[in-house]
């Protein structure tokens, strides 16, 4: 949450601040950039309703619980980054191909673009930090972390945050440009350029909650972690099936068939599954947890 709280700040006063800029220079690239981060601030709010939203207890409506709402708000705030974002900055940029206006003021536009990289580069740090250590205790590099991760409001934050970095300085080229040149063609460049920054990175985003609804696998590494802890819980034998599957960020849906250790009465062995799923229930990861019995001729994972 503090995540999104944070880039949700330096969003808002970035876009003021830009708005602000391409009012008074006419630059066509402050105008992509304000669109730009009206667009990402805009986002935030559908980022904290996700977190919200997902974050509801599971109830006789949806006994699962509410985990998988965080893809799909996150899904609105990705359209919203390439309607708001991406379509404005290209239109902008190819109007101002067929007619150029007169920029002025580029000091102003200069100091503003300074000022919100300064914003959106502490924006970034956090949730560079924050990926940065669940990549470590999942054993994945920043990237893999960023794309396969299940935290979609985090994936969010990190790729808008450096797409609006690298829109920073797309600007300020075409800015410079335009100043040095006195040629419009160099700042409309730029906000089509930046268009096509935002385009790329909400057809990402897009994509990877789309595929956390339709059903993301598992990653192996997680799935080999859970089948050991099941194997080295002492009630348990062997496990002969294992189903998981994403409930929501950071929250899985576990089904596994295990062979007692013995051979209890048939009301011993129920009320032992019942007491399994409880106790792995309490961990963290894990939301839903059901148990049954393997049959003899199963092969062990």
């Amino acid at each position: 949450m503090i995540t999104v709280l944070i880039a949700f700040g330096a969003n808002l006063l970035v876009a003021i601040g830009k708005t602000i800029a391409a009012v008074l220079t006419g630059s066509a690239s402050m105008v992509a950039e304000s669109a730009h981060s009206w667009a990402d601030t805009g986002n935030e709010i559908f980022l904290l309703i996700a977190e919200r939203r997902s974050a509801r207890k599971p109830d006789a409506r949806h006994p699962l619980g509410y985990g998988k709402d965080a893809y799909i708000w996150s899904m609105f705030a990705a359209f919203g980054l390439f309607t708001a974002g991406a379509v404005v900055s290209i239109q902008h940029g190819i109007q101002e191909l067929i007619d150029p206006e007169p920029a002025d003021n580029f000091a102003i536009a200069y100091i503003v673009l300074a000022g919100a990289f300064v914003l959106e580069g502490v924006s970034f740090m956090q949730a560079f930090r924050q990926t940065k250590s669940s990549a470590r205790q999942r054993g994945r590099s920043l990237l893999g972390q960023v794309l396969q991760g299940s935290n979609p409001t985090v994936r969010a934050v990190f790729f808008e945050d450096a797409a609006a970095l690298a829109g920073l300085l797309i600007a300020f080229i075409g800015v410079l440009a335009h100043q040095l040149t006195g040629s419009p063609v160099f700042d409309a460049i730029g906000s089509i350029a930046v268009g096509l920054l935002l385009g790329v990175v909400a057809i990402v985003l897009i994509d990877r909650n789309r595929q956390f609804l339709l059903g993301q696998a598992i990653d192996e590494p997680t799935r080999e972690l859970v089948l050991q802890r099941l194997k080295d819980r002492p009630e348990i034998d062997r496990v002969t099936y294992l189903h998981l599957e994403f409930l929501g960020p950071e929250r899985l849906f576990l089904v596994a068939a295990i062979d007692l250790v013995g051979n209890a009465a048939e009301d011993d062995v129920a009320l032992t599954l019942r007491w399994l799923e409880r106790e792995l229930e309490g961990h963290e990861f894990l939301g839903e947890v059901v148990m049954t019995l393997s049959a003899k001729d199963e092969p062990s994972l």
